[in-house]
């Protein structure tokens, strides 16, 4: 009787604890309920449970205590001062898979709120345990282990070092060969955030042949996977000229233009990314992009998206005419100044804007031909309009009047011209009549149309200090008139006429008519 009734009660215990942490690991899910579940203390009490003799147990508080450390950085930080960590990681090598799976699960939840949670993983020897799970047959653990490594990675250069000290690429690159799709992607991730810190990092990456495997990656049908394949690309290509080299080298190019076109917004994102930091590297590399076909589809895919999509595809037209006035010129014939017309009146984000300027620049800045192709889309009014308007950022307004500066330089287009000698501020309006004075000189139906439209006589209005540049480029147009006109476009000249009018005195040899003789 005793002995039945003892078994019982332990089964009932067993029991008990089973269905309390299965609980507990519902509630945990839903974020709302994580703050009640922390003051009903039940961190400690799944911590126990971390030790209980019954696996599914022991799993099953590991799993909720990663869904509250995951749901808010405050409990994670608890997770921390409970010592939990260290005692996931200590129990790392003598558990069954299931475990391993768990626990770097909550490795995860933690590390990934801040460089300091990360830390606490590092400093409990968390990432040489996940680097072991690397090597484990199941991919689940493997899974698990590289996306807990990619979140300690992704904070910063020290944290990243502390994965790739731990032995994590090679294993890491392997994992790429893996079958499982779900492997494959966080793999992709977790080498990603591991490049995108320094040139140091993205190199050990490349050393052990990653970009290989990642190219072979880039027509996989699998949406999430493209995603990060393109995005560990782009950050490989980032860092220096010979690891771009050898992105083109694996044959990328022309093979990603298709994803461009692709439904996912993120795979077309991280593929014009990747375009911007190749194509930023040398004007070879941007010549080749141009030579397959590159240009005119990112500037399709300009028309195509909105917003942050926008950006990278932007800058990376930039880059590319940047290079030289031959580049920018191939923009210019890709219809590229029309569709970035458009997006500076479409877009609203300030910095997507200054972006847009920017390129704008590169492309106009080169010679008289370039600047005339931005002057005759009527950008140099939109350019004059942000540096003025107080609303623009201070970053809108210096790259709105370094590109004025820069295309005014060169343009010749007098039709463009005449506009700002009305609205530009002296600092701008010196760099106006510069042109000015280079053109009438030798155009005489562009003097004519100067003095007809109302340009000569705007120009006696400006004020310029005596001496100045800007005196000196007056002169040299006025120079280019007869003396009469100038003088009858002067301010005053009206009121000068006036006043020789008052005091004029017919010759005596004027008679008044006689009137005529009465009846006729």
């Amino acid at each position: 009787m005793s002995q039945r009734l003892i078994t019982k009660a332990v089964e009932q215990y067993q029991k008990a604890r089973l269905q309390f942490v299965q609980t507990i690991a519902d509630f945990a899910t839903k974020p709302q309920n994580s703050e009640i579940l922390h003051n009903a203390g039940v961190i400690p009490m799944l911590r126990s449970l971390l030790l209980d003799t019954v696996p599914g147990i022991q799993q099953t508080a590991g799993l909720a205590l990663g869904h509250l450390a995951e749901n808010s950085n405050s409990l994670a930080e608890i997770v921390v001062k409970e010592d939990i960590l260290p005692q996931l990681v200590n129990s790392l090598a003598s558990q069954n898979r299931f475990y391993k799976k768990v626990a770097g699960f909550v490795l995860r939840a933690v590390a990934k709120h801040s460089p300091d949670l990360a830390q606490a993983v590092v400093s409990c020897g968390g990432v040489d345990a996940l680097v072991l799970c690397l090597e484990e047959f199941d991919p689940g653990v493997k899974e698990a282990a590289a996306w807990a490594l990619g979140c300690i990675a992704r904070h910063n250069a020290s944290l990243s070092e502390a994965v790739v000290e731990a032995g994590a690429v090679p294993l890491l690159v392997l994992s790429l060969l893996e079958p499982e799709m779900a492997l494959k992607r966080i793999t992709a991730s977790t080498l990603s955030d591991i490049c995108k810190h320094t040139p140091e990092l993205a190199e050990t990456v490349v050393d052990n042949g990653a970009i290989a495997h990642l190219a072979q990656l880039i027509l996989s049908q699998d949406t999430k996977l493209k995603r990060q394949v393109f995005s560990a690309l782009s950050q490989i290509s980032k860092h220096s000229v010979r690891m771009a080299e050898m992105v083109i080298d694996a044959e990328v190019f022309p093979a990603a233009f298709v994803s461009l076109k692709d439904p996912d917004d993120y795979v077309r994102k991280n593929v014009a990314t990747l375009m911007r930091e190749v194509a930023k590297q040398t004007p070879e590399m941007s010549l080749l992009i141009v030579n397959y076909g590159g240009l005119s589809m990112m500037i399709d895919y300009l028309g195509d998206t909105r917003g942050p999509l926008r950006l990278p595809g932007i800058m990376m037209l930039g880059y590319v005419a940047a290079h030289n006035e031959t580049l920018a010129m191939a923009v210019i014939r890709s219809k590229g100044v029309p569709q970035l017309a458009l997006c500076l009146s479409e877009e609203h984000e300030q910095h997507i804007k200054s972006a847009t300027v920017w390129a704008i620049d590169q492309i106009g800045r080169h010679t008289s031909e370039h600047a005339k192709v931005v002057a005759a889309a009527n950008l140099l009014p939109k350019l004059l309009a942000f540096y003025v308007d107080a609303r623009s950022s201070e970053d809108l307004q210096a790259k709105s009047k370094k590109a004025l500066k820069n295309i005014l330089q060169k343009c010749t287009l007098i039709s463009a011209l005449e506009p700002l000698l009305y609205d530009a501020p002296s600092n701008i309006l010196k760099y106006v009549v510069c042109q000015f004075s280079k053109v009438l000189p030798n155009d005489s139906k562009a003097r004519r149309l100067f003095v007809t439209s109302g340009g000569l006589k705007k120009l006696q209005e400006i004020e310029a200090d005596p001496g100045s540049t800007l005196q000196e480029y007056i002169n040299t147009i006025n120079n280019c008139f007869p003396e009469e006109i100038v003088r009858y476009y002067s301010p005053g000249y009206s009121e000068i006429l006036l006043q020789r009018l008052e005091g004029y005195q017919p010759e005596d040899s004027f008679q008044t008519p006689s009137p005529p003789p009465e009846g006729q």
